[in-house]
């Protein structure tokens, strides 16, 4: 997995480090101290808001896998379901109960009903929706009821699940890890399925399921998906006032057509880059670091702008699935 960009703001944290340690031993360090807090008080003023703090690379492995792909269809649906009685049909051996042994795996601890047709939910199910029978097998051979919340979460994929079906949308097993890399930094399904305490088949299953909600959510989202901005380099003398091409480069591949070429200069039409960076003198072939910190903040807030909206599609379009279905508790377990 890719880290996101680093912010901005880490880096003039690190750039005024720097200053001071010069301070101490050249006098010109005040220089540069004095300009990092001018540079901030620019970026602050030009784009108002600064780019969420970076995250460094995770380790594989370390953020839950169910999270890591399941988060597609829970984390941004929650969804919003009726509920019933309580299921019936062998719920008996469930109800009343926060354990059963062995031979009640397959008893119905809910159901759930969408599009006129309901749906057995059993205690292994949902065990296996997330993990395994061997890893939640308690030391007296019996296993815990799963919570309410993972039977909600396996509802809720299936039915996402389904309508991915509906379309006639499929995921080949070159897809699967495509995905799995790209997901999780690895399509090696016996080595995440022993880092997570899942069987193997409960991990492809996992990830096909994930990657054809995917899949889904990329054909009913209409707002098109763009890529994260990468922040500028900093100056290796640690002067925000270094100037070179490369930065006036960085920043008009980031402005577009809000510069006019021929001109070598801003297109006058007041757009977002333009209105934030107006303070600072920019050429075809000259912008210094800290207008380069400028325009990265910008960026960085149409792209989180634009995350928003896909995010917020996705998830009108799962409660529209889901305000359809209804779920019957056997109990509400925590």
């Amino acid at each position: 997995m890719e880290s996101t960009p680093k912010d901005a703001k880490d880096e003039k944290d690190e750039v005024e480090k720097t200053a001071e340690s010069d301070k101490k031993a050249d006098k010109a360090g005040e220089k540069n101290d004095k300009s990092d807090k001018k540079a901030a008080k620019k970026a602050a003023k030009s784009t108002k808001k600064a780019a969420p703090k970076a995250k460094k690379p995770l380790p594989k492995f370390v953020v839950p896998l169910v999270c890591a792909i399941v988060a597609l269809a829970v984390g941004l649906g929650i969804g919003y379901f009726a509920f019933g009685g309580a299921a019936s049909s062998g719920s008996g051996a469930v109800s009343g109960k926060t354990t059963v042994s062995k031979s009640d795996l397959d008893a119905t601890m809910a159901t759930y009903t969408y599009k006129g047709k309901t749906y057995k939910v059993t205690v292994r199910d949902v065990i296996n929706s997330t993990s395994s029978l061997s890893a939640q097998k308690q030391s007296d051979g019996t296993y815990k009821i799963p919570s309410t919340d993972g039977v909600l979460s396996y509802a809720r994929s299936q039915i996402i699940e389904q309508a991915a079906k509906e379309k006639g949308l499929t995921v080949s097993s070159k897809e699967m890890k495509s995905y799995a890399e790209s997901t999780l930094g690895s399509s090696d399904y016996a080595t995440i399925a022993s880092n997570y305490g899942m069987s193997e088949s409960t991990v492809k299953a996992l990830v096909k399921q994930s990657a054809l909600m995917q899949k889904l959510r990329n054909k009913v989202v209409k707002t098109k998906s763009v890529s994260a901005p990468t922040a500028p380099t900093a100056p290796s003398d640690g002067n925000t006032q270094t100037a070179s091409a490369d930065y006036a480069k960085y920043i008009i591949n980031l402005a577009g057509d809000e510069w006019d070429a021929s001109k070598g200069t801003w297109t006058g039409k007041g757009g977002t880059y333009e209105t934030a960076l107006k303070s600072y003198t920019i050429t075809s072939t000259s912008a210094t670091y800290e207008a380069a910190q400028a325009a990265y903040y910008v960026a960085y807030q149409e792209y989180s702008t634009n995350q928003t909206k896909i995010t917020t599609e996705w998830t009108n379009y799962v409660n529209k699935l889901l305000c359809n279905a209804k779920v019957n508790m056997v109990s509400l377990v925590a």
